[in-house]
């Protein structure tokens, strides 16, 4: 029995790039050999076992035989007789298909270290059409490390394409979809990911919503860049910049879908493309089967960023009419998330990359105006019931129209 550090943990060593996990593979033995050593199985797809100290993943050398169609359709073949060149010939990119022995020594069957110098995400055979997640996670990777010059190969691309035009990627379950999804836009460049999606052809298919926004025309003056698709690529730029929550980089990708339904003869305008992006963003959450938190995020900022963006302009009702709608008085935590992503669309725009936003801090100083009021300023008059409520929401509405600059 022999055991090889592989994948991520080799790749990102020799890249001296932080990496926080390391993974295993068991060349020779047998899932009732690793039990009687104190493992715990995990795996059920395939043989994956917990390192009885570590916890880290330890898996049996395996191949794959594609059998059917999407994520799930392989037999799985992990006896002893299985080489480690035969284990690692099945992953997707050569970056990821390294070993590392006992020794340090590097197992490097397929070119994964020329690749990494070339800064080339290339598939290791044509084996890699026979998992059409690997149409995410190549795009992923794109985006972890764009940042480095690396770019994807011109012939995994093309497989990527071929995957994507045979319609494979109709068979991922929504949940990895949105685990990889997830995990890219918590990536440096998570713009990145969107571009080489779109250019496979598989963003038509997994966010046709965000795709019809390419080649859709706003006005000039205040998107220079002028394509809509564009603009929301330069926002997700300006978000990575702003925050590492990824709930704040989806509501950027999904804040102007509304303009994707704006009739021709209407553009450049959109006028009423937030009140129109409100089902479109519903309908992208509930076929990503996204969490709560996202969904809820991504609509405020769909329905109301360009009242954010007016802020300085609003009567006291109107600002109170935002807070609320926004939830800010009930989850102050979550209107400083949609603040910043008003913001990634304000500097969005060709040559407003660095322009400031005195909006967030105005908004966030009416938040704290408004929750200043409480039940206890009117607890001495003996106001109770729907009147309180009431009177609570004048003297917000009061104190923020004397806010007004």
């Amino acid at each position: 029995m022999e055991t090889y550090l592989v994948g991520g943990a080799v790749r990102d060593a020799l890249l001296d790039y932080p990496c926080s996990e390391r993974d295993w593979v068991v060349v020779g033995a047998t899932p009732q050999a690793l039990l009687e050593a104190g493992y715990t199985q995990v795996g059920k797809d395939f043989p994956v076992f917990l390192h009885p100290g570590t916890k880290e993943e330890y898996a049996l050398a395996r191949t794959e035989r594609k059998r059917g169609h999407g994520y799930h359709g392989f037999v799985v073949h992990a006896d002893p007789d299985v080489t480690l060149e035969e284990d690692l010939r099945r992953r997707d990119l050569t970056i990821n298909a390294m070993a590392q022995d006992a020794q340090g020594n590097l197992i490097d069957p397929y070119g994964g270290r020329r690749d990494l110098e070339a800064k080339v995400l290339r598939h290791v055979s044509d084996a890699f059409v026979e998992d059409p997640l690997r149409v995410l996670r190549t795009a992923r990777f794109a985006a972890r490390y764009a940042h480095l010059g690396f770019s994807v190969a011109d012939e995994t691309l093309a497989l990527m394409a071929g995957i994507t035009a045979a319609g494979e990627l109709d068979y991922l379950p929504a949940e990895r979809v949105w685990a990889e999804l997830e995990r890219a836009l918590g990536e440096r460049s998570s713009q990145v990911f969107i571009e080489t999606l779109r250019a496979c052809g598989a963003l038509q298919v997994l966010l046709p919503e965000v795709d019809a926004l390419f080649g859709i025309p706003q006005n000039a003056e205040y998107h220079p860049e002028i394509d809509t698709g564009v603009h929301v690529l330069m926002c997700l730029e300006q978000a990575a910049t702003l925050s590492p929550d990824p709930a704040v980089r989806f509501a950027v990708l999904l804040h102007d879908l509304g303009k994707g339904t704006t009739p021709a003869s209407d553009w450049p305008s959109h006028i009423a493309h937030e009140q129109r992006g409100v089902k479109l963003v519903k309908a992208a959450c509930s076929r990503l089967k996204a969490p709560n938190r996202y969904r809820e995020l991504a609509l405020a900022v769909c329905e109301y960023h360009l009242l954010s963006h007016r802020a300085l302009e609003l009567r006291g009702k109107t600002l109170l009419k935002l807070l609320r709608a926004t939830g800010a008085l009930r989850q102050p935590e979550r209107f400083t998330d949609f603040l910043l992503a008003c913001e990634a669309d304000a500097r969005g725009r060709t040559g407003f990359e660095q322009r400031d936003y005195p909006q967030a801090r105005y908004l966030a100083e009416a938040l704290r105006v408004a929750r200043e009021v409480t039940a206890a300023d009117f607890a001495a008059d003996g106001v109770q019931g729907r009147a309180l409520g009431e009177a609570i929401a004048t003297e917000q509405a009061r104190r923020l129209e004397a806010l007004r600059p």
